[in-house]
């Protein structure tokens, strides 16, 4: 009934067990380390790298992938510790910029050596440059087919 490859649903499961597998283990450093979440560090990261001229949320939460309403509460939480600021539109008195803060800036600074060290220990450490190559042109043909 199914046209499947057996390498179809083992590529499946793979990328998910270990993509999730990442992701815990990251959020478990960065929680040991007394530090935001994984998602806070991208959005600041993303919010950063759109400064001096900041980001509208609909945008930061088309490039983090999030939801409307999911963009809206992390960065709500984020205003909350000072993290980002958000300012009203001068054009459009309904809509709003986000842009960084030096507080929100040292805190990506604190959390990028926990991610990294993520990152090699799991990645870097484990595949050589090669099948790191072959694995970043895999995952980039696959995410512009979505």
């Amino acid at each position: 009934m199914t046209d499947l490859y057996a390498e179809t649903i083992a590529a499946w499961t793979g990328l998910a067990a270990v993509g999730r597998s990442l992701v815990e283990e990251i959020e478990r450093d960065l929680k040991a380390a007394d530090l935001p979440p994984l998602g806070w560090y991208d959005a600041l990261l993303e919010i950063e790298r759109a400064a001096p001229d900041g980001v509208r949320p609909h945008d930061l939460g088309a490039r983090l992938l999030l939801p409307q309403y999911g963009a809206s509460r992390l960065l709500d939480r984020m205003v909350r510790a000072e993290l980002i600021v958000k300012k009203t539109c001068y054009t459009d008195g309904r809509g709003q910029w986000i842009f960084i803060t030096e507080q929100g800036r040292k805190m990506r600074q604190r959390m990028w050596p926990v991610y990294e060290a993520a990152l090699r220990r799991n990645l870097q450490e484990r595949l050589s440059v090669s099948e790191l190559e072959s694995l970043a042109a895999l995952t980039k043909k696959l995410r512009a087919t979505t």
